[in-house]
């Protein structure tokens, strides 16, 4: 049976998915690596992998960036995907088809889910 290595992907998926976004919004704040890191509380070093999907950062950390980065932890909750998603089936066709499109690269792909995420995140904040 392939479900745990099925699981490790999806996570991988996820890390990756979470560390794009988390660099994407970095870099919308006009915030260097070393300013992100300092307004974080966490190691340059550290937030370096989880922008490249290298570790599973913990709420506490998810909280630091959150505000470092002037976002809500739920939205990164919902990279992370510690969330519990009411709407999973719209998205998961969405989703699934930016990850088959073979015109996209990876990097591609996983900027393009952070987008959507975000998207569907700031839509479902009440008005």
């Amino acid at each position: 049976m392939s479900a745990p290595a099925d699981d490790d992907a999806v996570r991988d998926e996820q890390l990756h998915a979470l560390g794009a976004f988390i660099r994407a919004q970095r870099q919308l704040a006009n915030l260097s690596l070393r300013q992100m890191a300092e307004l974080a509380h966490v190691s340059n070093p550290y937030l370096s992998q989880l922008e490249r999907g290298l570790h599973e950062p913990s709420v506490r950390v998810l909280q630091s960036i959150s505000r470092a980065l002037n976002v809500s932890a739920e939205t990164l909750l919902a990279h992370a995907g510690l969330d519990d998603d009411e709407h999973a089936e719209p998205q998961a066709d969405t989703e699934s088809a930016i990850r088959a499109d073979p015109d996209l690269h990876d990097d591609q792909k996983q900027a393009l889910l952070s987008v959507y995420r975000s998207y569907k995140q700031a839509n479902q904040a009440p008005a």
